[in-house]
Protein backbone atom coordinates (compact mmCIF):
# COMPACT_ATOMS: atom_id res chain seq x y z
CA UNK A 1 0.00 0.00 0.00
CA UNK A 2 1.54 3.38 -0.92
CA UNK A 3 -0.19 5.85 1.76
CA UNK A 4 0.65 10.09 1.29
CA UNK A 5 0.58 12.90 3.90
CA UNK A 6 -0.57 15.75 2.38
CA UNK A 7 0.31 18.81 5.11
CA UNK A 8 -2.20 21.81 4.04
CA UNK A 9 -2.63 24.97 5.04
CA UNK A 10 -6.50 25.53 5.56
CA UNK A 11 -8.39 29.33 6.00
CA UNK A 12 -10.37 29.02 9.33
CA UNK A 13 -14.12 29.52 7.69
CA UNK A 14 -13.23 28.62 4.04
CA UNK A 15 -15.18 25.79 3.59
CA UNK A 16 -15.04 25.42 -0.01
CA UNK A 17 -11.49 26.32 -0.43
CA UNK A 18 -10.56 24.27 2.13
CA UNK A 19 -12.29 21.25 0.38
CA UNK A 20 -10.85 22.37 -2.90
CA UNK A 21 -7.25 21.81 -1.27
CA UNK A 22 -8.56 17.96 -0.06
CA UNK A 23 -9.18 17.71 -3.65
CA UNK A 24 -6.20 19.20 -4.92
CA UNK A 25 -4.42 17.35 -2.18
CA UNK A 26 -6.03 13.96 -3.59
CA UNK A 27 -5.47 14.30 -6.95
CA UNK A 28 -1.80 14.76 -6.43
CA UNK A 29 -1.87 11.57 -4.16
CA UNK A 30 -3.67 9.50 -6.97
CA UNK A 31 -1.14 10.71 -9.61
CA UNK A 32 1.78 9.61 -7.54
CA UNK A 33 0.30 5.94 -7.64
CA UNK A 34 -0.76 6.59 -3.67
CA UNK A 35 -4.00 4.16 -2.43
CA UNK A 36 -4.56 6.47 0.54
CA UNK A 37 -3.78 10.48 1.35
CA UNK A 38 -4.41 11.65 4.90
CA UNK A 39 -4.84 15.54 5.98
CA UNK A 40 -4.77 17.39 8.83
CA UNK A 41 -7.66 17.28 12.03
CA UNK A 42 -10.56 19.75 11.26
CA UNK A 43 -9.49 20.59 7.72
CA UNK A 44 -12.36 21.63 6.54
CA UNK A 45 -13.23 24.06 8.93
CA UNK A 46 -9.85 25.02 9.38
CA UNK A 47 -8.43 25.29 12.75
CA UNK A 48 -9.39 26.62 15.38
CA UNK A 49 -12.63 27.89 14.47
CA UNK A 50 -13.74 28.68 18.33
CA UNK A 51 -17.16 29.96 18.28
CA UNK A 52 -17.92 29.49 14.39
CA UNK A 53 -18.63 26.59 15.49
CA UNK A 54 -21.89 27.98 16.99
CA UNK A 55 -23.01 30.01 14.20
CA UNK A 56 -26.39 28.83 12.66
CA UNK A 57 -25.32 26.93 9.59
CA UNK A 58 -21.19 27.09 9.75
CA UNK A 59 -21.08 23.28 10.57
CA UNK A 60 -24.01 22.10 7.93
CA UNK A 61 -22.62 24.00 5.80
CA UNK A 62 -19.20 22.20 6.06
CA UNK A 63 -20.90 18.39 6.31
CA UNK A 64 -22.35 19.85 2.33
CA UNK A 65 -18.46 20.25 1.57
CA UNK A 66 -17.99 16.93 2.97
CA UNK A 67 -20.43 15.10 0.76
CA UNK A 68 -19.50 17.41 -1.82
CA UNK A 69 -16.02 15.54 -1.15
CA UNK A 70 -16.72 11.98 -1.97
CA UNK A 71 -16.72 12.03 -5.19
CA UNK A 72 -12.74 12.72 -5.21
CA UNK A 73 -12.19 9.22 -3.29
CA UNK A 74 -13.49 6.59 -5.97
CA UNK A 75 -9.98 6.55 -7.21
CA UNK A 76 -8.08 7.17 -4.12
CA UNK A 77 -9.15 6.56 -0.16
CA UNK A 78 -9.00 10.52 1.25
CA UNK A 79 -8.79 10.30 6.04
CA UNK A 80 -9.36 14.12 6.66
CA UNK A 81 -10.71 15.79 9.30
CA UNK A 82 -14.02 17.20 10.04
CA UNK A 83 -16.85 18.01 12.26
CA UNK A 84 -19.64 15.49 12.74
CA UNK A 85 -22.89 16.66 13.80
CA UNK A 86 -26.05 19.22 13.20
CA UNK A 87 -26.07 21.24 16.62
CA UNK A 88 -23.69 23.90 17.84
CA UNK A 89 -24.08 23.15 21.39
CA UNK A 90 -21.63 20.47 23.44
CA UNK A 91 -24.47 18.95 25.22
CA UNK A 92 -26.36 17.64 21.66
CA UNK A 93 -23.68 15.89 19.85
CA UNK A 94 -21.29 17.95 17.94
CA UNK A 95 -17.64 16.11 17.81
CA UNK A 96 -14.07 16.46 15.98
CA UNK A 97 -13.73 13.58 13.75
CA UNK A 98 -11.71 11.53 11.48
CA UNK A 99 -13.80 10.52 8.06
CA UNK A 100 -12.81 8.31 5.77
CA UNK A 101 -14.05 8.62 2.64
CA UNK A 102 -13.07 5.53 -0.05
CA UNK A 103 -15.03 4.24 -3.39
CA UNK A 104 -17.57 7.39 -3.85
CA UNK A 105 -18.76 7.40 -0.47
CA UNK A 106 -18.60 7.95 3.22
CA UNK A 107 -16.99 4.68 4.73
CA UNK A 108 -17.33 5.38 7.73
CA UNK A 109 -15.02 7.92 10.74
CA UNK A 110 -13.46 7.75 14.62
CA UNK A 111 -14.05 11.10 16.65
CA UNK A 112 -11.34 12.52 18.81
CA UNK A 113 -11.49 10.58 22.58
CA UNK A 114 -8.98 13.48 24.49
CA UNK A 115 -10.79 17.03 24.20
CA UNK A 116 -7.68 19.92 25.40
CA UNK A 117 -8.57 22.31 27.73
CA UNK A 118 -5.44 23.40 28.45
CA UNK A 119 -3.11 26.62 27.03
CA UNK A 120 -4.61 27.68 23.57
CA UNK A 121 -7.06 24.74 23.34
CA UNK A 122 -11.07 24.66 24.77
CA UNK A 123 -12.54 21.84 22.62
CA UNK A 124 -14.79 20.75 25.44
CA UNK A 125 -16.27 24.01 25.41
CA UNK A 126 -17.65 22.62 21.57
CA UNK A 127 -17.29 19.20 21.76
CA UNK A 128 -18.07 15.52 23.12
CA UNK A 129 -15.48 12.88 22.96
CA UNK A 130 -15.69 9.75 21.43
CA UNK A 131 -15.79 6.64 22.52
CA UNK A 132 -15.11 4.28 19.85
CA UNK A 133 -11.73 2.57 19.11
CA UNK A 134 -11.87 -0.35 16.76
CA UNK A 135 -10.29 0.11 13.19
CA UNK A 136 -12.22 0.95 10.34
CA UNK A 137 -11.85 -1.64 7.40
CA UNK A 138 -11.34 -0.42 4.17
CA UNK A 139 -11.96 -3.80 2.12
CA UNK A 140 -10.32 -1.79 -1.67
CA UNK A 141 -6.83 -1.95 0.26
CA UNK A 142 -7.68 -4.81 2.77
CA UNK A 143 -6.24 -2.40 5.54
CA UNK A 144 -7.31 -2.04 8.70
CA UNK A 145 -7.15 1.80 9.74
CA UNK A 146 -6.67 2.88 13.14
CA UNK A 147 -7.86 6.60 13.60
CA UNK A 148 -6.62 8.50 16.85
CA UNK A 149 -6.63 12.14 16.27
CA UNK A 150 -3.69 15.17 17.44
CA UNK A 151 -4.21 14.97 21.49
CA UNK A 152 -5.30 11.10 21.63
CA UNK A 153 -1.91 10.30 20.58
CA UNK A 154 -0.76 12.47 23.42
CA UNK A 155 -2.13 10.29 26.51
CA UNK A 156 0.99 9.10 28.00
CA UNK A 157 3.14 12.36 27.43
CA UNK A 158 0.37 14.19 29.13
CA UNK A 159 -0.56 11.55 31.57
CA UNK A 160 -4.37 11.16 30.65
CA UNK A 161 -6.41 8.21 32.36
CA UNK A 162 -7.22 7.19 29.25
CA UNK A 163 -5.09 6.00 26.02
CA UNK A 164 -7.07 5.98 23.17
CA UNK A 165 -3.86 4.98 20.89
CA UNK A 166 -3.44 2.18 23.31
CA UNK A 167 -6.83 1.23 22.85
CA UNK A 168 -6.91 1.04 19.17
CA UNK A 169 -3.50 -0.65 19.07
CA UNK A 170 -5.32 -3.35 21.25
CA UNK A 171 -7.31 -4.40 18.27
CA UNK A 172 -4.37 -4.77 15.75
CA UNK A 173 -4.71 -2.37 13.35
CA UNK A 174 -2.60 -2.55 10.10
CA UNK A 175 -1.12 1.28 11.10
CA UNK A 176 -2.84 4.33 13.01
CA UNK A 177 -3.00 7.82 11.34
CA UNK A 178 -3.13 10.62 13.37
CA UNK A 179 -4.85 13.92 11.84
CA UNK A 180 -3.17 16.64 13.81
CA UNK A 181 -3.88 20.40 14.02
CA UNK A 182 -0.97 20.71 16.48
CA UNK A 183 0.41 24.75 16.97
CA UNK A 184 4.43 25.25 17.40
CA UNK A 185 6.25 26.58 19.38
CA UNK A 186 10.02 26.42 19.67
CA UNK A 187 11.41 23.65 20.16
CA UNK A 188 7.50 21.22 19.39
CA UNK A 189 8.50 19.67 16.43
CA UNK A 190 11.51 17.38 18.06
CA UNK A 191 9.47 16.81 21.22
CA UNK A 192 6.63 15.53 18.72
CA UNK A 193 9.20 13.15 16.64
CA UNK A 194 11.11 11.98 19.57
CA UNK A 195 7.59 10.76 21.32
CA UNK A 196 6.18 9.01 18.42
CA UNK A 197 9.11 7.07 18.13
CA UNK A 198 8.29 5.92 21.76
CA UNK A 199 5.13 5.22 21.22
CA UNK A 200 5.45 3.35 17.60
CA UNK A 201 8.13 1.15 19.38
CA UNK A 202 6.32 0.34 22.71
CA UNK A 203 3.18 -0.55 21.01
CA UNK A 204 4.80 -2.06 18.02
CA UNK A 205 2.82 -0.67 15.14
CA UNK A 206 3.33 2.26 12.58
CA UNK A 207 2.08 5.45 13.04
CA UNK A 208 1.56 8.34 11.09
CA UNK A 209 1.45 12.07 12.19
CA UNK A 210 0.00 14.88 9.60
CA UNK A 211 -0.85 18.17 10.66
CA UNK A 212 -1.59 21.65 9.97
CA UNK A 213 0.32 24.06 8.16
CA UNK A 214 0.35 27.70 8.24
CA UNK A 215 -0.92 30.66 10.25
CA UNK A 216 -4.24 31.22 12.32
CA UNK A 217 -4.42 34.36 14.35
CA UNK A 218 -1.95 34.18 16.66
CA UNK A 219 -1.53 30.36 16.53
CA UNK A 220 1.79 29.17 14.01
CA UNK A 221 1.29 25.58 13.02
CA UNK A 222 4.03 24.01 11.30
CA UNK A 223 3.59 21.09 9.30
CA UNK A 224 6.71 19.43 10.14
CA UNK A 225 4.76 15.81 9.36
CA UNK A 226 6.09 12.48 9.44
CA UNK A 227 5.78 8.52 9.20
CA UNK A 228 7.61 5.87 11.90
CA UNK A 229 7.52 2.24 11.51
CA UNK A 230 6.89 0.17 14.12
CA UNK A 231 10.51 0.17 15.18
CA UNK A 232 10.51 3.61 16.00
CA UNK A 233 12.45 4.66 13.03
CA UNK A 234 11.09 7.86 10.93
CA UNK A 235 10.70 6.79 7.55
CA UNK A 236 9.42 9.86 5.95
CA UNK A 237 8.89 13.49 7.15
CA UNK A 238 8.05 16.69 5.88
CA UNK A 239 9.51 20.03 6.04
CA UNK A 240 8.65 22.68 8.53
CA UNK A 241 6.31 25.85 7.88
CA UNK A 242 5.41 24.79 4.65
CA UNK A 243 2.69 22.85 2.34
CA UNK A 244 4.67 19.51 1.21
CA UNK A 245 3.48 15.82 0.04
CA UNK A 246 5.26 12.10 0.58
CA UNK A 247 4.61 9.04 -0.44
CA UNK A 248 5.66 6.11 1.49
CA UNK A 249 5.28 2.07 0.97
CA UNK A 250 3.59 0.17 3.97
CA UNK A 251 4.80 -1.81 5.68
CA UNK A 252 8.63 -0.37 5.38
CA UNK A 253 10.84 -2.63 7.23
CA UNK A 254 13.73 0.09 6.74
CA UNK A 255 15.93 1.14 9.09
CA UNK A 256 14.99 4.72 8.71
CA UNK A 257 16.66 7.24 10.80
CA UNK A 258 16.22 8.60 14.59
CA UNK A 259 13.59 11.19 15.57
CA UNK A 260 15.92 13.49 16.49
CA UNK A 261 18.27 13.11 13.42
CA UNK A 262 15.59 14.38 11.07
CA UNK A 263 16.68 17.96 9.76
CA UNK A 264 14.84 20.92 11.08
CA UNK A 265 17.28 23.83 11.60
CA UNK A 266 18.15 25.78 14.74
CA UNK A 267 16.01 27.18 17.22
CA UNK A 268 16.59 30.65 15.98
CA UNK A 269 16.09 29.27 11.86
CA UNK A 270 12.50 27.79 13.09
CA UNK A 271 12.09 31.22 14.99
CA UNK A 272 12.88 32.96 12.10
CA UNK A 273 10.38 30.95 9.46
CA UNK A 274 7.79 30.13 12.17
CA UNK A 275 7.13 34.57 12.12
CA UNK A 276 7.33 34.89 8.59
CA UNK A 277 4.71 32.59 8.07
CA UNK A 278 2.34 33.88 11.04
CA UNK A 279 2.96 37.85 9.36
CA UNK A 280 2.24 36.15 5.76
CA UNK A 281 -1.16 34.17 6.85
CA UNK A 282 -1.85 36.89 9.00
CA UNK A 283 -2.21 39.24 5.79
CA UNK A 284 -2.96 36.45 3.08
CA UNK A 285 -6.27 35.40 5.16
CA UNK A 286 -7.32 38.41 5.87
CA UNK A 287 -6.65 40.08 2.26
CA UNK A 288 -5.29 42.66 3.96
CA UNK A 289 -3.90 45.27 0.80
CA UNK A 290 -1.87 46.97 0.50
CA UNK A 291 0.78 46.01 3.60
CA UNK A 292 2.26 46.79 6.23
CA UNK A 293 3.71 50.22 8.08
CA UNK A 294 6.59 50.04 10.89
CA UNK A 295 7.62 52.90 13.29
CA UNK A 296 11.45 52.68 12.60
CA UNK A 297 13.44 53.81 15.66
CA UNK A 298 16.80 52.75 15.17
CA UNK A 299 16.53 50.59 17.64
CA UNK A 300 16.82 46.15 17.32
CA UNK A 301 13.19 45.64 17.57
CA UNK A 302 11.75 47.55 14.84
CA UNK A 303 14.50 46.39 12.58
CA UNK A 304 13.71 43.00 12.91
CA UNK A 305 10.12 43.20 12.72
CA UNK A 306 10.72 44.80 9.71
CA UNK A 307 13.04 42.32 8.54
CA UNK A 308 10.25 39.78 9.27
CA UNK A 309 7.80 41.97 7.18
CA UNK A 310 10.15 41.63 4.30
CA UNK A 311 10.68 38.25 4.15
CA UNK A 312 6.99 37.48 4.77
CA UNK A 313 5.50 40.20 2.45
CA UNK A 314 8.03 41.40 0.26
CA UNK A 315 9.92 44.73 -0.05
CA UNK A 316 6.90 46.72 -1.97
CA UNK A 317 4.34 45.68 1.24
CA UNK A 318 6.44 47.13 3.98
CA UNK A 319 6.70 50.80 4.68
CA UNK A 320 9.22 52.47 7.15
CA UNK A 321 8.68 55.54 9.01
CA UNK A 322 11.41 57.31 11.14
CA UNK A 323 9.20 59.60 13.65
CA UNK A 324 12.93 61.80 15.30
CA UNK A 325 11.55 63.59 18.63
CA UNK A 326 13.62 66.16 20.95
CA UNK A 327 15.45 63.50 22.79
CA UNK A 328 15.80 61.21 19.27
CA UNK A 329 19.53 60.53 18.64
CA UNK A 330 21.75 61.08 15.51
CA UNK A 331 22.66 57.60 15.34
CA UNK A 332 19.03 56.66 15.73
CA UNK A 333 17.73 58.59 12.38
CA UNK A 334 20.77 57.33 10.73
CA UNK A 335 20.52 53.49 11.65
CA UNK A 336 16.84 53.38 10.93
CA UNK A 337 18.15 55.36 7.31
CA UNK A 338 20.21 52.75 6.94
CA UNK A 339 17.92 49.62 7.48
CA UNK A 340 15.55 50.74 5.28
CA UNK A 341 18.46 51.08 2.71
CA UNK A 342 19.20 47.67 3.34
CA UNK A 343 16.06 46.12 2.82
CA UNK A 344 14.79 47.94 0.28
CA UNK A 345 11.72 49.52 1.78
CA UNK A 346 9.78 52.82 1.07
CA UNK A 347 11.81 55.01 3.90
CA UNK A 348 9.74 58.79 5.05
CA UNK A 349 10.29 60.78 8.26
CA UNK A 350 7.89 62.36 10.38
CA UNK A 351 9.79 65.22 12.92
CA UNK A 352 7.40 64.80 15.85
CA UNK A 353 8.64 67.70 18.02
CA UNK A 354 6.10 70.42 16.52
CA UNK A 355 3.39 68.30 18.06
CA UNK A 356 5.96 67.22 21.34
CA UNK A 357 5.91 71.03 21.92
CA UNK A 358 2.39 71.87 21.27
CA UNK A 359 1.16 69.26 23.96
CA UNK A 360 3.84 70.96 26.64
CA UNK A 361 2.00 73.71 25.96
CA UNK A 362 -1.00 71.87 26.98
CA UNK A 363 -0.17 70.34 29.94
CA UNK A 364 1.08 73.99 31.21
CA UNK A 365 -2.26 74.69 31.13
CA UNK A 366 -3.76 71.50 32.52
CA UNK A 367 -1.25 70.71 35.47
CA UNK A 368 0.64 74.11 35.81
CA UNK A 369 4.18 75.32 34.14
CA UNK A 370 6.81 72.67 34.82
CA UNK A 371 10.20 72.08 33.53
CA UNK A 372 9.58 68.26 33.64
CA UNK A 373 6.36 66.12 33.43
CA UNK A 374 7.90 63.10 34.44
CA UNK A 375 6.26 59.94 32.47
CA UNK A 376 3.27 61.85 31.01
CA UNK A 377 6.28 64.00 28.95
CA UNK A 378 7.69 60.83 27.83
CA UNK A 379 5.10 58.83 26.98
CA UNK A 380 3.30 61.82 25.19
CA UNK A 381 6.19 61.08 22.56
CA UNK A 382 5.28 57.49 22.03
CA UNK A 383 1.55 58.28 21.87
CA UNK A 384 2.19 60.71 19.38
CA UNK A 385 4.42 58.44 16.99
CA UNK A 386 1.95 55.97 17.66
CA UNK A 387 -0.79 58.22 16.13
CA UNK A 388 1.28 59.07 13.72
CA UNK A 389 1.04 55.39 12.35
CA UNK A 390 -2.63 54.71 12.82
CA UNK A 391 -2.89 58.20 10.29
CA UNK A 392 -0.49 56.13 7.74
CA UNK A 393 -3.01 52.86 8.37
CA UNK A 394 -5.87 55.09 7.90
CA UNK A 395 -5.15 56.90 4.98
CA UNK A 396 -3.32 54.48 3.30
CA UNK A 397 -5.19 51.03 4.70
CA UNK A 398 -1.53 49.79 5.69
CA UNK A 399 -1.60 47.66 8.91
CA UNK A 400 0.74 49.15 11.45
CA UNK A 401 3.03 46.02 12.82
CA UNK A 402 4.06 46.64 16.64
CA UNK A 403 7.43 45.78 17.76
CA UNK A 404 6.98 45.32 21.46
CA UNK A 405 8.57 42.11 22.59
CA UNK A 406 7.84 39.96 25.47
CA UNK A 407 10.44 41.11 27.86
CA UNK A 408 9.05 45.03 27.43
CA UNK A 409 5.56 43.69 27.40
CA UNK A 410 6.37 41.49 30.76
CA UNK A 411 6.55 44.35 32.77
CA UNK A 412 4.72 47.02 31.05
CA UNK A 413 8.21 48.65 29.61
CA UNK A 414 5.47 50.30 26.80
CA UNK A 415 3.31 53.21 26.58
CA UNK A 416 -0.38 52.14 25.90
CA UNK A 417 -1.77 53.92 22.70
CA UNK A 418 1.51 54.48 21.53
CA UNK A 419 4.14 51.80 20.78
CA UNK A 420 1.60 48.93 21.55
CA UNK A 421 -0.78 50.07 18.67
CA UNK A 422 -1.19 47.57 15.49
CA UNK A 423 -3.11 44.92 14.44
CA UNK A 424 -0.01 42.33 15.07
CA UNK A 425 2.11 42.01 17.81
CA UNK A 426 4.90 39.98 15.35
CA UNK A 427 7.53 39.97 18.74
CA UNK A 428 5.42 39.47 21.91
CA UNK A 429 6.76 36.41 22.47
CA UNK A 430 9.72 36.75 22.24
CA UNK A 431 11.66 37.87 24.73
CA UNK A 432 14.78 40.42 23.97
CA UNK A 433 17.90 38.50 23.97
CA UNK A 434 16.18 36.02 20.92
CA UNK A 435 15.62 39.48 19.35
CA UNK A 436 19.27 39.76 19.01
CA UNK A 437 19.88 36.29 17.89
CA UNK A 438 16.87 37.20 14.99
CA UNK A 439 18.83 40.03 14.12
CA UNK A 440 22.39 37.70 13.87
CA UNK A 441 20.11 35.05 12.02
CA UNK A 442 19.31 38.21 9.63
CA UNK A 443 22.68 38.90 8.86
CA UNK A 444 24.46 35.46 8.02
CA UNK A 445 25.03 35.94 4.79
CA UNK A 446 24.77 39.66 4.16
CA UNK A 447 23.61 42.80 6.44
CA UNK A 448 20.57 43.50 6.50
CA UNK A 449 20.13 44.85 10.04
CA UNK A 450 22.90 47.65 10.73
CA UNK A 451 25.62 46.43 13.42
CA UNK A 452 24.89 49.83 15.05
CA UNK A 453 21.48 48.98 15.68
CA UNK A 454 22.55 45.38 16.83
CA UNK A 455 25.58 46.48 19.45
CA UNK A 456 24.33 49.62 21.08
CA UNK A 457 22.74 49.94 24.42
CA UNK A 458 18.91 49.49 23.87
CA UNK A 459 17.29 53.31 24.82
CA UNK A 460 13.45 54.27 24.27
CA UNK A 461 15.05 58.02 24.07
CA UNK A 462 12.01 60.02 25.87
CA UNK A 463 14.56 61.56 28.12
CA UNK A 464 17.67 62.90 27.71
CA UNK A 465 20.45 60.22 27.73
CA UNK A 466 17.61 57.46 28.61
CA UNK A 467 19.23 53.82 28.81
CA UNK A 468 16.55 50.65 29.46
CA UNK A 469 18.74 50.00 32.10
CA UNK A 470 17.87 52.69 33.99
CA UNK A 471 14.71 51.13 34.79
CA UNK A 472 15.27 47.54 33.83
CA UNK A 473 17.93 44.75 35.00
CA UNK A 474 20.02 44.00 32.18
CA UNK A 475 17.78 41.58 29.15
CA UNK A 476 19.81 38.27 30.55
CA UNK A 477 19.14 38.42 34.08
CA UNK A 478 15.20 39.98 33.17
CA UNK A 479 14.63 36.98 30.57
CA UNK A 480 16.07 34.18 33.52
CA UNK A 481 13.25 35.94 35.91
CA UNK A 482 10.48 35.92 33.51
CA UNK A 483 11.26 32.42 31.95
CA UNK A 484 10.75 31.25 35.44
CA UNK A 485 7.34 32.89 36.11
CA UNK A 486 5.53 33.08 32.84
CA UNK A 487 6.94 29.38 31.27
CA UNK A 488 8.24 27.99 34.76
CA UNK A 489 4.83 28.67 36.95
CA UNK A 490 7.08 29.80 39.42
CA UNK A 491 6.17 31.66 43.11
CA UNK A 492 8.01 33.78 45.45
CA UNK A 493 9.10 30.73 47.56
CA UNK A 494 10.76 28.88 44.47
CA UNK A 495 11.64 32.10 42.26
CA UNK A 496 15.34 31.72 42.27
CA UNK A 497 17.33 35.05 41.53
CA UNK A 498 19.77 35.21 38.53
CA UNK A 499 23.88 35.68 39.01
CA UNK A 500 24.12 39.00 40.14
CA UNK A 501 20.94 40.12 40.53
CA UNK A 502 19.12 40.47 44.18
CA UNK A 503 16.38 38.33 45.19
CA UNK A 504 14.66 41.79 45.95
CA UNK A 505 14.76 43.10 42.62
CA UNK A 506 14.23 39.25 41.14
CA UNK A 507 10.55 39.88 43.19
CA UNK A 508 9.91 43.60 41.77
CA UNK A 509 10.16 41.95 38.01
CA UNK A 510 7.55 39.46 39.41
CA UNK A 511 5.35 41.99 40.52
CA UNK A 512 6.02 44.29 37.66
CA UNK A 513 4.74 41.15 35.82
CA UNK A 514 1.36 40.60 37.51
CA UNK A 515 0.54 44.69 37.49
CA UNK A 516 0.97 45.12 33.82
CA UNK A 517 -1.81 42.37 33.02
CA UNK A 518 -3.92 45.47 32.38
CA UNK A 519 -1.55 46.68 29.11
CA UNK A 520 -1.65 43.25 27.97
CA UNK A 521 -5.22 42.85 27.25
CA UNK A 522 -4.83 45.91 25.20
CA UNK A 523 -2.00 45.23 22.92
CA UNK A 524 -2.61 43.57 19.09
CA UNK A 525 -3.08 39.65 19.16
CA UNK A 526 0.80 38.50 20.01
CA UNK A 527 2.21 35.10 16.91
CA UNK A 528 2.91 32.81 19.73
CA UNK A 529 6.11 30.89 19.45
CA UNK A 530 6.67 29.61 22.97
CA UNK A 531 4.77 27.04 25.26
CA UNK A 532 3.44 29.56 27.21
CA UNK A 533 2.36 33.18 25.23
CA UNK A 534 0.48 36.31 26.31
CA UNK A 535 -3.27 36.22 24.50
CA UNK A 536 -5.54 33.02 24.47
CA UNK A 537 -3.42 31.00 26.31
CA UNK A 538 -2.36 32.76 29.65
CA UNK A 539 -5.26 33.30 31.36
CA UNK A 540 -4.83 35.57 34.44
CA UNK A 541 -7.03 38.23 36.29
CA UNK A 542 -5.97 41.64 35.93
CA UNK A 543 -7.55 42.56 39.56
CA UNK A 544 -6.03 40.29 42.20
CA UNK A 545 -3.53 40.16 45.18
CA UNK A 546 -2.03 37.36 45.10
CA UNK A 547 1.75 38.13 44.73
Amino acid sequence: MKLAMAQVNPTVGDLSGNRRLVEQAAEKARAAGADIVVLPEMVLTGYPPMDLLERDGFVRDQLKELRALEAASRDIVIVLGAVLGESPRPSQGLQNAAVVLADGKTLGSRAKALLPTYDVFDEKRHFIPGNQHEPLEIPSLGTRLGLAICEDAWSRELNYPLDPLGEIASHAPSLIVNPSASPWHAEKPRMRREMFSSLAADLSMPLVFCNQVGGNDELIFDGGSFAVNQHGRIIASLPLFESAMAVIDLPNESEGILAHEVAEGSRIAQLDAGLVLGIRDYFLKQNLPPGAVIGLSGGIDSAVTAHLAVEALGVKRVSGVAMPGPFSSGHSIDDAAALADSLGIEFRTVNITPLYEAYLGVFGSLFGQKDDYGLTQQNIQSRIRGATLMAISNQENRLVLATGNKSELSVGYCTLYGDTVGGLAVLGDVYKREVYDLARYANRTVERIPINTIEKPPSAELAPDQLDSDDLPDYETLDSILEQVIEGGRNRESLEAPEGCSREEALRVAERLDRNEYKRRQTPPVLRTSPKAFGRGRRLPIVHRYR
